[in-house]
């Protein structure tokens, strides 16, 4: 019977010819590096990453400041550098008389985001570690503790509530209206809004970049096409450039987040906003 069917059905489909495969959320998706293993089954690059970046940052202070001088060598400048970067430039401006006491977190914050976002840029790693929403999500929430606590501990639990809902100076039937919206920014989106923005931008680049690799790997080595051949070297091109415009981004990013988080604990110990 089915010998008698036309030879259009009774054909099997040719499988489709292999095209390329844009990168998605899944190329983020790292399986763990112990699976299987008790306590250690949910390790995985992401957390080795964490891990590594506080030896790096450990090890390049404690190098700077073991045998510190009158005139500094090369790690002792740029680690004074930095500090003074982050004292003056984001702690002083943003906190105010007590910006002091903060300054240690915000140095400790800069660097621990700027070298986990660096690592989506450094060969054989190449993958930045904020890219994942619990990452970033995990860093936002201990800022966001940080700059209740202090708020509570300056101004009472009362007086730090009325602080970032009740906005003064205003007629009452108005803080009926900015009041809820008062309470959602300043209480509840603030470090969603925090996180998102450094996961997103750590997320859309490194996906981007690796359009530009993947897209190059493929017009050269797979695609049966001397025109995709030729332009494979334009999208190597591009992706050297925009791995040069990344680590702008990862630099931006980690400043944005530590200078906000600045900003929200001078919020908290401010008399009226």
């Amino acid at each position: 019977m089915i010998s008698s069917l036309p030879t259009w059905l009774s054909q099997a489909p040719e499988p489709p010819a292999p095209g390329f495969k844009a990168p998605s959320g899944e190329d983020f998706n790292i399986p763990p590096m112990f699976e299987g293993v008790p306590v250690l089954e949910y390790v995985d690059k992401p957390v080795i990453q964490l891990v590594f970046s506080v030896v790096l940052i450990l090890a390049f202070f404690g190098l700077a400041t073991r045998s510190a001088q009158l005139l500094p060598g090369r790690v002792q400048f740029a680690a004074e550098k930095f500090h003074v970067l982050v004292r003056d430039s984001i702690a002083r401006d943003n906190i105010g008389p007590d910006f002091r006491k903060y300054v240690p977190y915000l140095v400790a914050l800069f660097s621990f985001i700027l070298v986990n976002n660096l690592f989506g840029i450094i060969p054989l790693i190449q993958f930045p570690t904020f890219s994942h929403p619990g990452m970033a999500y995990a860093l936002a929430i201990l800022t966001w503790v940080i700059y209740n606590v202090v708020g509570i501990r300056k101004q009472g639990f009362g007086g730090y509530v009325r602080l970032m809902v009740w906005p003064p100076g205003v007629p009452g039937w108005v803080r009926v209206i900015l009041t809820p919206i008062e309470f959602l920014s300043n209480i509840l989106l603030r470090p969603v809004t925090l996180a998102f923005r450094l996961f997103g931008n750590m997320f859309a680049g490194h996906l981007v970049l690796l359009l530009f690799v993947f897209g190059a790997e493929y017009m050269l080595l797979i695609a049966d096409s001397l025109l995709l051949n030729v332009l494979s070297v334009g999208s190597f091109a591009m992706a050297l450039v925009f791995t040069g415009f990344e680590a702008f981004i990862q630099l931006v990013q980690a400043y944005i987040f530590t200078i906000l988080t600045a900003s929200y604990i001078g919020a908290s110990l401010a008399d009226e906003h």
